[in-house]
């Protein structure tokens, strides 16, 4: 049975989850659930309640249905033929070229990290989730983010990990409330909550300073 992934997303700001160029992905931070995830599980980002935007508590800033698992080591080798626009370039003008979150380079047997959005103190985290998921059948809001029915604000929670099994009664509620919402899968539907904040720093092409993901998760 596929399984329904909630957590709390501290900084939207468009590189975990990555959605641009009509594929949404997630390659940096959450290991735990980029570790056990598989095809057709769906993951779905929730709002902070310190958002830029707001309190987004109670509000869903993305969704995924996980088409492709893959190492992250796959990944960089095939970044360069199907998805070249995952590998950052820090200094181009455009946001989601600095935001590609293929920053681990395999190409000499052992990972080195790209300059884009992460820095020295997130290897260890980053590496840690070995995989990334990849989807084109996904919903992005960012700081549009849509507002829960009542029946599904059981899936929230403002702790640092994740839900899983105990999402376990909402999955199928959850996948048809998210079709509802719009007619298109694999587009944005809102931009991401941090742009202001990248935009003001020049280091890494416009990273910002994110902290070690925590991966306590009492519910997995």
């Amino acid at each position: 049975m596929p399984r329904l992934f909630t957590y709390t997303i501290p900084v939207d700001d468009g590189a975990a989850p990555n959605p641009f160029q009509g594929m949404c992905s997630l390659a940096i931070c959450k290991p735990g659930i980029r570790r056990v995830a598989k095809p057709d599980d769906w993951v779905a980002g929730l709002g902070s309640k310190n958002a830029p935007s707001g309190d987004l508590r109670g509000h869903l800033v993305y969704a995924m249905r996980v088409e492709e698992v893959m190492s992250l080591r796959d990944y960089d080798i095939y970044a360069s033929t199907r998805w070249p626009h995952r590998i950052p370039n820090v200094q181009s003008s455009a946001l989601q070229d600095r935001l590609g979150d293929c920053i681990y380079d395999f190409s000499s047997g052992t990972a080195v990290q790209r300059a884009g959005v992460h820095g020295p103190g997130n290897v260890a985290t980053d590496l840690s989730g070995e995989n990334v998921l990849v989807s084109k059948d996904f919903y992005y809001f960012g700081s549009r983010a849509r507002r829960l029915p009542d029946y599904l604000l059981p899936i929230c929670h403002q702790t640092q990990g994740h839900r899983s099994n105990s999402n376990a009664p909402f999955f199928d509620q959850f996948v048809s409330w998210v079709r509802s919402l719009v007619s298109a899968p694999g587009q944005l539907y809102g931009w991401p909550d941090h742009v202001v904040e990248w935009g003001s720093v020049s280091a890494c092409g416009g990273c910002t300073p994110r902290k070690l993901d925590d991966e306590f998760d009492p519910d997995c």
